[in-house]
């Protein structure tokens, strides 16, 4: 693989059971690479360590005054200087590109978990470690598939050396030979304790990089509640443990390094001592003493890829273990005991009636990686859509509303609609996870993800708008039904390209609001302008099922009722599923879903909950806990009393209850009666 070819056709299906099986696979599937950085490797440092050879030879003709002799040597010692440069130059260059196609292969399987998970990706995993992952991890982790080639070459070289060194001269070499795996092993009891701490400051760096990117991005609210400074000073002291834990790791660091430095001198003493007493024997000439002392003199290069390849393995092994448990994380659910569990739950409550199961084939890798993706489904999904976790059941072809108390709850929700079943928590399932929802009986996370992303399209609560233009912006997989025009129209987007207009001819441009640029994330756009143009990219592509949470949070009343109406219009026979507990939403929905303590408690329209529903009644109109209490108290004394307003008026007392009872028949007819005025009144 060469660079120029990048990016890879298809990264593999890693080995995610462990870091090193991680790294075990990197490598396998880099084997070209490796062989060929370790060839050149052998090249280069073989003919480095035979210098010692071309040296002895030269001495020793010096000492017998051979002319030829010493020609001969000088030649060889330039034929060994052009080698060891060419040789140098192609292990460079092949090791580099181990190291960036390495990289690239585990930064395009960390893209494709980012766009197989989405928006649950950060829910299943702190945005800071994914953001290490990226970054630091990717880069350790081919630092140690770079150095894994010098390594060998290495290692192939010290072993031969000794080998020889031996045959040469038998006194000497050994010496040698028991020396230097003693040297290279050295090291060895130091190096858990150098992980370790290597370790301590990658997390907390993780941490520090998590505290920043979340100080960022709320930065807006923090100024406006005062909370700079907080923040700044929890930053300061997350960035003061990273230090002090860097500075500790580079002490022991260090001491490898003294200590990879101090022995191979001692080895060298101890040989030139032994050698000299040889030769004052007359047991060895001078020659052969130069070429060993010359030998062990030259193997202290490779003995530094020793120090090299246990640092680049100490941090790429954490680095590799957590790369492994972000591209572990998948979309597959639970055994089908929790579904058919969960299938059954209220709806004698609800009066619905979940959809058969029915289940998509699939593979799994047989390196023990992530799931293959599931077969295509036979034909298009449709149908209606359960979720077997609540038992919120939504009709195909008509637009339910789904109230929850809960936001965290209901984002949990939204994403098993979307076909992602989240792990690890008791809202989601149990300890083994939450099946996802099914749709038409098929479990969505069990259909290849592309067919389940043309069936469901599920936007979040906050949606990001990439930059570039407008008409890029609405570019994406569409049926060509709804065009942009009209779903800019449902979204109600006319303020928004008037200022887009603006904006374009102030900048020169041609007054175009397609074409005027949108900063990343919308950064140039307001929170109720952001809403509306991602509503208009989630409207266009027209999906089989669009599911919206809370997409009006940030426009005001009047706006919100439009886009009501605008949606509903827009979506006619196609299934809808809102997440609201906005009056003006729910008024205009076919159907409305109310789920309390994760189950749904009532089905019905709005304004039949808002009459039947006490619990319901509390989430819509906001009831306050006060108003709860003496409405619960008023239902005690008796059918009859003074409406909320009067009750209101004469301040919520308990002592005159029992003449100020309020009948919750009458109280609910007073909340209907206001938010039909509401309703109205945006009308």
């Amino acid at each position: 693989m060469h660079i120029r070819d990048l990016p890879y056709p298809d990264p593999g299906r890693p080995d995610v059971r462990s870091g090193p099986r991680f790294l075990y696979w990197l490598g396998r599937n880099q084997l070209g690479g490796q062989v060929k950085a370790a060839l050149w490797g052998l090249v280069h440092m073989a003919a480095l360590v035979s210098f010692p050879l071309a040296i002895g030879f030269g001495v020793q003709a010096v000492v017998d005054r051979s002319g030829s002799r010493l020609a001969m040597a000088g030649a060889l010692m330039v034929g060994l200087t052009a080698l060891t440069a060419l040789g140098d130059a192609m292990l460079h260059r092949a090791a580099v590109t181990n190291w960036i196609t390495a990289a690239a292969r585990v930064q395009q399987l960390l893209s494709r978990k980012a766009v197989e998970l989405g928006s649950a990706l950060t829910r299943k995993v702190a945005a800071g470690e994914v953001v290490a992952v990226s970054t630091g991890d990717v880069e350790k982790i081919g630092w140690f598939v770079e150095a894994l080639s010098r390594f060998t070459a290495a290692a192939i070289t010290t072993v031969a050396l000794c080998v020889a060194l031996v045959l040469y001269q038998p006194a000497l070499g050994v010496v040698v030979a028991i020396g230097v795996p003693a040297l290279a092993l050295a090291v060895l009891p130091l190096l858990p304790r150098a992980a370790r701490r290597a370790d301590d400051q990658r997390e907390k760096a993780g941490r520090a990089t998590e505290l920043a990117s979340d100080t960022v991005a709320g930065l807006r609210v923090l100024r406006g509640i005062g909370g700079e400074e907080l923040f700044l000073g929890r930053y300061r002291n997350a960035s003061q443990e990273v230090r002090v834990a860097a500075v500790r790791s580079a002490r022991m660091w260090a001491l490898i390094a003294a200590v990879q430095v101090a022995l191979p001198g001692l080895l060298l003493i101890g040989v030139v001592w032994y050698g000299a007493s040889l030769a004052r024997e007359g047991r060895i000439e001078v020659g052969e003493l130069v070429t060993v002392y010359s030998a062990v003199t030259f193997l202290l290069f490779p003995l530094r890829h020793f120090e090299e390849i246990a640092m680049a393995y100490s941090f790429s092994r954490p680095s590799a273990r957590r790369a492994a448990r972000v591209l572990a994380l998948g979309r597959s659910s639970v055994d089908g005991e929790g579904a058919t569990a969960a299938d059954t739950r209220d709806t004698a409550a609800t009066g619905d009636t979940p959809p058969p199961t029915a289940t998509a084939a699939t593979t799994a890798s047989g390196d023990g990686g992530e799931r293959a993706e599931a077969q295509e489904a036979t034909g298009p999904l449709g149908g209606d859509l359960y979720d077997p976790v609540s038992g919120m059941l939504a009709p195909s072809g008509v637009l339910t509303a789904v109230v929850c108390g809960d936001p965290d709850a209901a984002g949990r929700m939204a994403d098993r609609l979307g076909g992602h079943s989240l792990h690890g928590g008791p809202d989601d399932g149990g300890p083994g996870g939450a099946p996802s929802a099914l749709l038409g009986g098929v479990a969505l996370d069990e259909v290849a993800l592309a067919s389940a992303r043309t069936a469901v399209l599920v936007q979040d609560k906050d949606p990001v708008l990439l930059s570039g233009t407008l008409a890029e912006l609405l570019d994406v997989p569409r049926s060509g039904e709804v065009s942009a025009e009209k779903a800019l129209e449902a979204a109600q987007c006319g303020d928004v390209l008037e200022a887009l207009a603006q904006a374009s001819a102030a900048d020169g441009g041609d007054a175009d609001p397609m074409r005027t640029r949108i900063t990343e994330r919308g950064r140039s756009l307001s929170g109720g302008q952001r809403q509306r143009l991602a509503l208009a990219r989630s409207l266009v592509t027209d999906p089989e099922v669009l599911v919206l949470d809370e997409p009006t949070s940030a426009v005001d009343s009047h706006t919100e009722a439009r886009i009501a109406d605008g949606v509903r219009r827009l979506r006619t026979g196609r299934t809808t599923i809102v997440f609201t507990s906005s009056p003006l939403v729910l008024d205009r929905a076919d159907r409305v879903v109310f789920v309390a303590d994760g189950e749904a408690a009532g089905v019905g329209t709005h304004r039949e909950l808002l009459g039947t529903d006490p619990a319901y009644r509390a989430v819509v109109t906001r009831e306050t806990d006060g108003e709860a209490a003496v409405r619960g108290t008023g239902r005690s004394t008796g059918p009859t009393g003074h409406g909320l307003e009067d009750v209101a008026r004469e301040g919520i007392a308990r002592k005159d209850t029992a003449r100020e009872g309020i009948a919750r028949k009458d109280t609910a007819r007073e909340d209907i009666g206001r938010i039909e005025e509401q309703i109205e009144e945006s009308a």
